[in-house]
């Protein structure tokens, strides 16, 4: 007979330090990440002299994400949450000095491999919302990752605006301007890592590991698609929550980064774009504390219910509206990226409590391997949906996507206080 999970007032108080340290760390983390999203296209395209082929530098970042993701995962099923949180940022670092670095010497190759090394650090921000979950209360998880989630707000805001502030510190260090956001990156990838290193203490994962082996369950380290695909299939819930994950994340970043086309075309204004981008990154992650309370509180199942439907009005209203600026594709925006906020945090939540406590990390980081190459295949088609058919095709097929996430939500019968059962709890 398995032991319950007890929080000591001791076990609380490390709980708390993780939270605090995670929410640092991920705000720097984001800041990297995103500052350098912002104008790592537009360099791309500065080297080569043509916008050709300057979609393949975010394309190096998504597939370093989803790569990196797995591999942290493994480092972590070994080392622990600070190891591979620590890595994954120090690797998104040396991305970001490489981009400075291709900037200078103008090669396409360096900055390529520059952005697949951010796409790293892109990795461990995603990562970080798990480490959140290793020793929170089961009934209490869905909050603690969503406040993790939430800090990525402050560098998703931040990040973009530092363009100006990069291009100073570009003409005091005698770089080409471009680059100077990418010093800011580095700067903020350095100081996260190095909080990560000193205050991530002691690692949750490993800590709760030896509370787990101390209740009689099963601690062994697995890695290994083949283990996860064993564990994944013999467990439906946890096969729902992977792909309301996905889909989620797919049916969003295929829809966002084509709204800047669409309303281009009808002759929005660069500042009314970044309006409407802006709606939508306030969606995204600025209610997540509220969105971890409900999930909570009603439970994984009704939570990617609702994400569901979130969706499926987004595309609604944003494929109706007419090019350029509306109210209705503010809205469908802003409902886009509420509706991920439920999916990804209600999946996220469900993966942790039906997965047995030894096979959780290998597992997570293949549901953010699968969610990567979800959103690169759907970003990809989405451009190409939008060319050949029009943008109010790309909503009709996110549409039809979102359904899979309320066919998640029928199979996630989560008890209604969110806890696992204690069959799911034992691993049996």
């Amino acid at each position: 007979m398995t032991v319950p999970e007890v929080t000591t007032p001791a076990t609380a108080a490390v709980q708390r330090n993780t939270i605090r340290a995670l929410v640092a760390g991920q705000a720097l983390g984001g800041l990297a990440v995103t500052s350098g999203a912002a104008v790592a296209v537009l360099l791309a395209e500065q080297i080569l002299g043509s916008p050709a082929l300057a979609g393949l530098a975010q394309t190096a970042q998504v597939v370093g994400a989803a790569g990196g993701a797995f591999v942290l995962a493994r480092l972590m099923s070994a080392r622990g949450r600070r190891a591979g949180l620590v890595a994954g940022y120090g690797i998104g670092a040396l991305g970001t000095g490489l981009c400075v670095l291709a900037g200078v010497i103008s090669s396409f190759t360096a900055l390529l491999v520059g952005t697949f090394a951010i796409g790293w650090a892109t990795a461990a921000n995603s990562q970080a919302r798990y480490a959140a979950t290793d020793l929170a209360e089961p009934g209490g998880r869905a909050r603690a990752l969503a406040v993790v989630v939430w800090a990525t707000t402050l560098g998703a805001v931040a990040g973009p605006n530092l363009t100006g502030p990069g291009a100073a510190v570009a003409r005091w260090l005698g770089i080409p301007e471009i680059t100077g956001i990418f010093v800011l990156a580095f700067v903020a990838a350095v100081v996260g890592t190095g909080v990560l290193w000193l205050f991530l203490r002691p690692d949750p994962l490993l800590l709760a590991r030896e509370h787990a082996a101390a209740r009689g369950e099963d601690t062994t380290s697995r890695v290994g698609l083949r283990r996860v695909w064993s564990v994944v299939s013999a467990r439906p819930q946890a096969l729902a929550a992977i792909v309301a994950i996905a889909v989620s994340h797919g049916v969003m970043l295929s829809v966002m980064v084509m709204t800047p086309v669409h309303m281009n075309n009808g002759g929005a204004a660069l500042t009314v774009i970044g309006f409407v981008i802006s709606v939508h990154v306030l969606g995204m992650f600025a209610f997540s504390p509220v969105v971890g309370w409900l999930t909570d509180r009603l439970g994984r199942a009704p939570m990617l219910a609702a994400g569901s439907v979130l969706l499926l009005a987004s595309v609604a209203l944003s494929g109706t509206a007419p090019e350029g600026h509306s109210v209705a594709l503010t809205v469908g925006l802003f409902l886009l990226g509420l509706g991920w906020s439920f999916s990804l945090i209600g999946g996220s939540a469900l993966l942790v409590d039906v997965v047995p406590f030894a096979e959780r990390p290998a597992t997570q980081g293949a549901s953010d391997l699968v969610m990567g190459v979800f959103a690169a295949v759907a970003g990809a088609a989405g451009g190409a949906v939008v060319a050949f058919w029009g943008f109010a095709v790309l909503n009709i097929a996110a549409g039809a996507l979102s359904l899979a996430v309320l066919g998640a939500a029928v199979v996630a019968r989560v008890p209604r206080s969110g806890a696992a059962s204690p069959e799911v709890q034992s691993g049996s």
